[in-house]
């Protein structure tokens, strides 16, 4: 349905039966990607994909023209039926994927809760997160978390290509998990043809979190940025000085402490760019280069060989002009693995991490059931949209 979408607008013919051919093509795998039951499994994806509305109870698939099971079916296949995730990763790969300007790929990483309170006997139930009603309140919900990748669509769209979901269990790292989602799907792209030697790096986008620095240490030998959100309390420090000559003791590793929530901390940025937007007037970002997070053993780090590494990248700070409904509107802070100052460079970083967002409208509704929050909760820029 997606590629059909996608060309209905030009009115090209040749499109449209390329268009065709290739939903044609992902059909087939999609079906060879089911097991036991794959019949009745392909009955209900269709089903699923055609019924406008949230599907409440499995007996609904049932009764939509594209399921020709009965409610029995629908139950057996998904208690009996069994998936090859290896193909079906395979099969997503293969779909071309959004053409962004500059050529770079962009994926968004994300952790959605399937809640299961009332599933004492499912096996691997952890307590999520989840948003309560009332500002500033959360819940931890028994549930089933899963990590997401999906690729970004450029323009004024909310599409998003999914490309990979594991479930975390009880002993799983997020970081870990996330950092061999990454390598598995950077190498998947390059193994489909969507990235060659020679192409940019693919641009890797996440929310707060996630440790960005240990995720931008476990995959620093692959062609990928890591770009997302840290919080405002965050310090960050500089390159250490240069050693004077004569001087004594262990050189220092750390530099100039930059504290996000102590403007006097602030240096000259190295960079200042400003964006119009329709809604939000003027969006500043400033950046400023090489600047770090010093490292504790502990945690993630309490195991590593050797001296903890200095790993640098580009903190950015977003901030806009008005936000509807709000009367100040929060900075948001950003940090990059690879980008640099240049104005394409730092614009790319917040303007990808705002895209980053589209991702909840491209997981499934299983695994996006959270508690609604209240409406008086005030807005954020993480909700920003620009003018094309």
């Amino acid at each position: 349905m997606a590629f059909i979408m996608s060309w209905r607008g030009s009115g090209d013919e040749d499109a449209a039966a390329d268009a065709a051919g290739r939903l044609a093509r992902f059909r087939r795998e999609l079906y060879c990607s089911f097991g036991m039951r794959r019949d009745a499994l392909f009955d209900v994806a269709d089903a699923l994909a055609c019924r406008p509305e949230r599907v409440l109870m499995l007996a609904q698939l049932s009764l939509e023209p594209e399921c020709r099971r009965g409610h029995g079916g629908v139950y057996d296949a998904l208690n009996s039926g069994d998936v090859v995730i290896g193909r079906l990763r395979r099969a997503l790969d293969a779909l071309p994927l959004p053409a962004w300007g500059d050529g770079r790929i962009r994926l968004a990483c994300d952790v959605s809760n399937w809640l299961r309170p009332d599933a004492e006997t499912s096996p691997g139930r952890l307590f999520c997160h989840t948003y309560a009603r009332g500002k500033g309140n959360a819940q931890l919900i028994p549930g089933w978390p899963y990590s997401w990748v999906a690729a970004l669509e450029p323009g004024r769209t909310s599409w998003t290509l999914p490309l990979d979901a594991v479930r975390l269990g009880p002993q799983d790292d997020a970081t870990e998990v996330t950092a061999a989602q990454l390598r598995d799907v950077v190498a998947r792209l390059a193994a489909a043809g969507h990235w060659k030697p020679g192409d940019p790096d693919v641009l890797a986008v996440l929310d707060a979190g996630y440790d960005l620095t240990r995720l931008a240490w476990l995959l620093a030998d692959l062609p990928l940025e890591i770009a997302g959100r840290v919080r405002a309390d965050r310090v960050m420090h500089f390159p250490a000085p240069p050693r004077e000559p004569g001087a004594n003791g262990r050189p220092p590793r750390h530099g100039p402490a930059l504290r996000l929530s102590d403007p006097a901390t602030w240096p000259a940025p190295d960079a200042v760019t400003r964006t119009q937007t329709s809604r939000y007037g003027t969006a500043e970002a400033t950046a400023w280069a090489r600047l770090h997070q010093q490292l504790q053993r502990r945690a993630a780090w309490e195991s590593h060989d050797g001296e903890l590494p200095v790993i640098e990248g580009t903190l950015v700070r977003l901030q806009v002009e008005h936000l509807p409904g709000c009367r100040d509107a929060d900075p948001v802070w950003l940090w990059s693995s690879r980008a640099g100052t240049a104005e394409d460079e730092v614009n790319r970083t917040w303007q990808s991490f705002l895209r980053r967002f589209d991702i909840e409208r491209g997981k499934p509704d299983c695994c996006h059931k959270r508690v609604r929050s209240s409406s008086s909760r005030s807005p954020s820029v993480s909700g920003l949209v620009l003018a094309s």
